[in-house]
């Protein structure tokens, strides 16, 4: 009898074989496709756009007088708007997450949070432009300016951060929590000691993701934060942050759609590519550090 069923387990292993060979072998077929996509859409960007880079291009100011083509505002800008939306919307996002994931009692309540978070991360950019615009610069009279947009931001990366981080300590087993609190530890200390450590690395990809929508945000900035780069970053950094100015993202598509000139703005799309690999980077090295303290 157990003869019989040996063979018949071996028989449908033997049936079952070829069919998982073809469904690993088409997974890993997409798999290659997809990261040869990105390679290749890396290595076009970066073929064609550094040799556009210079030290002038990097540590100067556009001049129409001059005629010569300049992207330091825009950099700076650009690190503005990533530093203080990350700086807002981490706690807030994370510190959400928390509350829903641990300490929340009205599932329905949650529900709802959860299901207006989805919605969110859905909405197009220009609408969160309009809203950032009549709220922001007009209601709370901040008027066109680099605040505007990181306020604007803010709201934008949130879903996907409190989304990412709720995700990431539900998968920290029951058993983490059931333990630490037997052992006599308070609720709070539960989290800060056991739940974000072991969640550290979902935490980390909500920031990545939070960073490539924020580096590839415009038509929000457009309407929020403005297009002036003609100015070399001046005065303290509140003048700086309360006037108006354009990301790396806004004079990319300005070269590229309203002045159809693809040499700069190809070399403007390095730069870009250059400080999301930089930045992921450090935020990984960030992590990889809190771990081993």
């Amino acid at each position: 009898m157990s003869d019989k069923l040996s063979n018949d387990v071996a028989i449908t292993d033997r049936k079952k074989r070829p069919f998982e060979k073809l469904f690993y072998s088409v997974i890993y077929l997409l798999s290659g496709c997809v990261l040869a996509l990105v390679i290749y859409f890396i290595a076009i960007i970066l073929i064609r756009g550094l040799p556009a880079l210079s030290l002038s291009f990097l540590t100067s100011a556009p001049n129409p007088i001059q005629q010569t083509i300049g992207i330091f505002p825009s950099i700076v800008n650009t690190l503005y708007i990533i530093f203080f939306t990350l700086l807002c919307c981490i706690p807030i996002g994370v510190g959400g997450a928390i509350y829903l994931n641990e300490y929340a009692k009205n599932k329905r309540l949650v529900s709802a949070i959860e299901f207006a978070t989805e919605t969110l991360s859905g909405v197009p950019s220009i609408l969160y432009g309009v809203f950032g615009y009549v709220v922001f610069c007009l209601l709370f009279g901040f008027k066109v300016s680099l605040i505007a947009g990181i306020l604007t931001l803010t709201i934008m990366v949130l879903p996907i951060m409190i989304r990412t981080t709720q995700e990431a300590l539900k998968s920290v087993p029951v058993s983490y929590r059931e333990g630490a609190l037997g052992m006599g530890a308070t609720k709070w200390y539960m989290v800060r000691t056991i739940l974000l450590p072991s969640s550290l690395k979902g935490i980390l990809t909500g920031i990545i993701l939070s960073i490539g929508r924020m580096v590839s945000e415009s038509a929000a900035l457009l309407l929020t934060a403005g297009g002036s780069a003609m100015y070399m970053p001046k005065g303290s950094l509140w003048d700086q942050l309360s006037s108006s100015g354009s990301t790396l993202s806004v004079e990319l598509y300005r070269y590229a759609y309203s002045r159809g000139d693809n040499e700069t703005a190809f070399g403007i799309a390095a730069v870009l590519i250059l400080i999301v690999i930089l930045l992921n980077l450090l935020t990984r090295f960030i992590a990889g550090r809190l771990n081993t303290q």
